[in-house]
């Protein structure tokens, strides 16, 4: 008796779970910038992905910027498959800050490290905005605790204080992939972000420029290590940040 109970509150809660994730995009075709954005972009995002063997009602994405070479990658996989594929690179057309993370409100600093997407902004400044979960738990550890600052996005438009703006035009392609992606039950969408593209001479030279702040070169070398474990198996990274804000990865 308490198996056919456990199975039937299983069944509702997969019934629910769907039922949310259908209604997230439809609440977010209320507003009049996402369903501008999808009549100009859902048929070629479909196209695309049948191309490359996604299917479109199965995609989960995750995003990685590189600060130094201003990119944004979307890479993307079917929800079976447990390792994703470079897919597209955008643009980040302006920059704000310096190399480094972000350690307090005001800083003008783009945060470095391990996020996810937290919200969906369809009536942003900047047209269409993704907000990026700083500070997480690493953040808290390592920056003012008193004022870490907040309200990161990935946003349309070309002006930033601490944000990645990729344009309006991509911002409504990106915000699509991120809805369908949710919209799919993928209720952890990845932001990983670097300062420069681990392994790469940009990289290489910026660990050379701050050779006298260990602390900060320490925090790279941590990132490298989950740019590194990320680029091994292609999977999601599972975190765990230790008392000190350094990550280790499983």
């Amino acid at each position: 008796m308490k198996t056919t109970i456990s199975v039937f509150l299983l069944f509702l809660l997969m019934n629910c779970m769907g039922q949310t994730n259908k209604d997230f995009r439809k609440e977010q075709l209320k507003y009049k910038r996402v369903k501008t954005a999808y009549y100009e972009k859902i048929d070629t995002i479909k196209k695309d992905l049948n191309e490359i063997g996604i299917a479109p009602n199965q995609l989960k994405i995750l995003l990685i910027a590189f600060k130094e070479e201003g990119m944004l990658e979307l890479w993307v996989k079917n929800t079976q498959s447990n390792a994703f594929i470079k897919y597209k690179t955008y643009e980040i057309c302006s920059s704000s800050g310096l190399p480094g993370p972000k350690r307090q409100a005001g800083d003008g600093q783009v945060p470095e490290g391990f996020y996810v997407i937290n919200r969906f902004n369809p009536v942003s400044q900047f047209y269409l905005s993704l907000g990026i979960d700083y500070p997480n738990r690493s953040d808290i550890i390592l920056s003012n605790a008193d004022h870490p600052g907040g309200d990161i996005f990935i946003h349309g438009s070309c002006v930033t204080i601490g944000c990645i703006p990729i344009t309006d035009d991509k911002i409504k392609e990106l915000y699509v992939y991120a809805v369908e992606a949710k919209s799919n039950g993928q209720y952890h969408i990845p932001v990983y972000i670097f300062p420069a593209k681990p392994g790469s001479l940009n990289f290489t030279n910026l660990m050379e420029e701050h050779a006298n702040s260990p602390q900060l070169l320490s925090f790279w070398v941590n990132l490298k290590e989950g740019y590194d474990k990320f680029m091994e198996t292609k999977s999601m990274l599972s975190i765990i940040v230790n008392e000190d804000g350094r990550c280790r990865f499983e």
